[in-house]
């Protein structure tokens, strides 16, 4: 056990950049939050941790790990700013990025548009050699020819390659051998051979997954390279991990590796939250509600468990329609997404109806009440002037809002326009994201077979709190969950992590024909890869693996996922798998067929340390009249009688276990705000979290 005390994370959102220091001795929690610098985040990293040092002087020598999730990823994908990338794949494949799956996402849609692929065609190379599907070659790569072609993309001036060969996760020499010739020829460049990145069936989304990983492989590892020169200057000497998109946490030399892995960093810490609270509160169905000032992620945890999906889109032309946007097949914590934040800017549509999002002010320049130079209304000027947010306590009173600036831009453009009165453009504003936040979660929970008449809504980020009353209202759920320090809660997920990660191997075999000690062998194969990654940690004792398989009926098209409890796959008998496999496709599907034969398709491993919990401090008894804890009244608006009538405004930080009072109410602290209205009531526990009974 080390001697130092102090934890550190740290989550980089598109508007503000959030900090959790924990005292692993104490349990105290410090909390920061200052405004995101895009230009370079690492920017903000350092003020934030100079804030931090005002808090608790010289922590920074006491830290034994800082934690860190990004949205530099997937940012840079969306707005196409990673590097110039060239492409060596089979010869007949070169355009395997644009053929994709041959799906229109909107077959009526004459007009749809795909998404450019990150590798213009003539950036995108072949070589001539094959090999079969079980991994024999029909045609030898010749150097000589591979040498040509990575000289030519050396001439055109990439500054990465990515490496995809038919089949070649079966067989993976000939992506070996280009790889040692790119070396060679050109030791700094950029490499991401898809054997390394995922060795997995399915074309296109290999090839897609492989190329992503290299695009943003240059911008990743200048940028953890240089947050950990930053963090070693400001006098920090240990361990610097990065969040997965999994839901598990990694070394920076992982995540340098396999940026591709760290796409979801940011969004998937409160989730992470989510499951800790929905195990310690015993809570069945939790639907973890997590709103900033560019978007709101949301996700449904059943029986504190948050599922995991093995591929997801990123950048999409159309939004909410799936299909439009670049295929990446790694696991990823089963989000949805939904274009609201803070800054999500309100305007008149084509059709001349209010429409808010998913465009975002972020946070340069920021809605119009921030004062940065925004002209764009936004939902936080909404929330503004109907008496949600106080002017003078934004970010506990560090950043004043301008609420005239914010009135005279909702009337100028939304007003106006619409030719409604003050009132009916910003409570419109508030009610609209509300209404399409809770059409999107009803369809999410629905998907995942769950009911949203039943599930506890749990607010995460700066703006969820305004809102989660009002969409939980929206869903017709009964409670609504407000943990404390809710403005950092994606911050707070990472101490609750496991590190671990996860690896797949394709082998396309019958069960009837398996060799179960052929594939014990694939297995102990990823182990050993799984404990050199844990390894790079540094610490390997007492790792965990847990095995699973993609099995599907024989010509089938897609795979059901069954776990292998046993310590060995040659414990386990063919009947036994066929057995588990039945019963898990029956859960799913409501049938089976016990004649229909079936085939594996892949075989994974998760290899994990185990958990450091948070342990969560109890909040101090500060009184016990509620008095002490009220700051005073404000007019705010009421959904319910459709004007304005006074709330009661509470001190979050006065509170003690065991309040409880009606709403109206307005509960403050630094970094967000909860909203009840009339016809809930709040109760506080004894760590401090609200319970708000609708």
């Amino acid at each position: 056990m080390s001697d130092k005390s102090y934890r550190l994370g740290c989550d980089i959102g598109g508007t503000f950049t959030d900090f959790v220091l924990i005292n692993d001795r104490t349990g105290a929690i410090t909390i920061n939050k200052c405004l995101t610098t895009p230009a370079d985040p690492s920017d903000a990293v350092e003020q934030g941790i100079r804030q931090l040092e005002q808090m608790v002087p010289e922590f920074v020598r006491d830290l034994e790990e800082v934690i860190h999730g990004t949205t530099l990823v997937i940012n840079s994908i969306i707005e196409r700013k990673g590097a110039r990338t060239g492409l060596i794949t089979t010869k007949g494949f070169r355009d395997v990025l644009e053929l994709g799956r041959e799906i229109r996402y909107a077959p009526y849609d004459v007009f749809a548009e795909f998404p450019k692929p990150l590798v213009p065609r003539r950036f995108r190379l072949e070589v001539d050699e094959r090999v079969r599907s079980d991994g024999t070659v029909i045609k030898s790569l010749d150097p000589s020819e591979a040498t040509d072609v990575v000289r030519r993309l050396i001439a055109m001036g990439v500054e990465s390659i990515a490496v995809c060969l038919i089949n070649s996760f079966e067989n993976p020499a000939h992506e070996l051998i280009i790889k040692e010739i790119i070396q060679k020829e050109a030791p700094d460049l950029s490499v991401s051979i898809s054997y390394d990145v995922l060795p997995q069936i399915r074309e296109y989304e290999r090839t897609s997954t492989t190329v992503t990983n290299a695009y943003v492989k240059p911008l990743t590892g200048r940028y953890l390279s240089k947050l950990s020169n930053r963090l070693s200057s400001i006098g920090f000497q240990s361990k610097l991990f990065i969040m997965l998109s999994s839901g598990g946490i990694t070394s920076i030399e992982t995540a340098a590796e396999f940026p591709v892995r760290i796409i979801e960093s940011g969004p998937t810490a409160a989730v992470i939250s989510g499951e800790y609270y929905g195990k310690l509160f015993n809570i069945p169905e939790m639907f973890c509600f997590d709103m900033g000032g560019t978007t709101a992620k949301s996700c449904l945890i059943q029986k504190g468990a948050a599922g995991v999906v093995p591929t997801f889109e990123v950048g999409r032309v159309q939004r909410f329609m799936k299909g439009s946007g670049l295929t990446i097949q790694v696991p990823v914590v089963d989000l949805m997404e939904i274009g609201a934040g803070g800054g999500s800017i309100a305007k008149i549509s084509k059709m001349g109806t209010l429409q808010v999002g998913p465009e975002s002010s972020g946070a340069d320049p920021g809605p119009i009440c921030y004062g940065r130079g925004g002209t764009e209304p936004g939902i936080t000027d909404s929330d503004l002037l109907l008496g949600y947010l106080d002017e003078n306590y934004f970010l506990g009173g560090e950043m004043r809002l301008d609420r005239e600036a914010a009135r005279r831009g909702i009337e100028e453009k939304i007003a106006k326009p619409l030719g409604v009165s003050l009132i009916q453009a910003i409570w419109g504003i508030h009610d609209l994201i509300n209404e399409t936040m809770a059409g999107a979660a009803k369809t999410h929970i629905a998907e995942k077979g769950g009911n949203p008449k039943i599930v506890t809504v749990a607010a995460f980020g700066g703006a969820g709190p305004v809102h989660a009353y009002g969409l939980a209202k929206k869903l017709g759920a009964p409670r609504l969950l407000v943990p404390p320090n809710a403005g950092v809660g994606s911050a707070l997920g990472f101490f609750t992590a496991p590190r671990a990660f996860d690896m797949v191997r394709s082998h396309k075999v019958a069960l009837k024909d398996a060799d179960f000690s052929e594939i014990e062998k694939i297995y102990q194969e990823m182990e050993t890869e799984g404990a050199r990654t844990l390894q790079k940690s540094g610490e390997a004792e007492a790792i965990r693996f847990e095995r699973s398989v993609d099995a599907r009926f024989v010509g089938q098209g897609s795979e059901t996922t069954i776990p292998i409890p046993e310590k060995r796959f040659t414990d386990v008998q063919k009947d036994v798998v066929r057995q588990r496999f039945d019963e898990t496709y029956k859960k799913l599907y409501g049938r089976t067929y016990p004649d229909s034969p079936v085939e594996f398709i892949n075989f994974k491993v998760r290899a994990s340390l185990p958990e450091r919990l948070l342990q969560l401090p109890k909040i101090a008894a500060s009184g016990t009249s509620l008095n002490h804890a009220v700051k005073g009244k404000r007019q705010a608006y009421s959904g319910i009688v459709k004007d304005f009538i006074p709330y009661t405004v509470y001190d979050r930080y006065r509170l003690f276990p065991g309040a409880c009072f009606k709403g109206p109410a307005i509960i403050e602290e630094r970094e967000s705000t909860v909203v009840v209205g009339e016809d809930a009531s709040v109760s506080v526990d004894e760590y401090g979290f609200l319970w708000v009974e609708l």
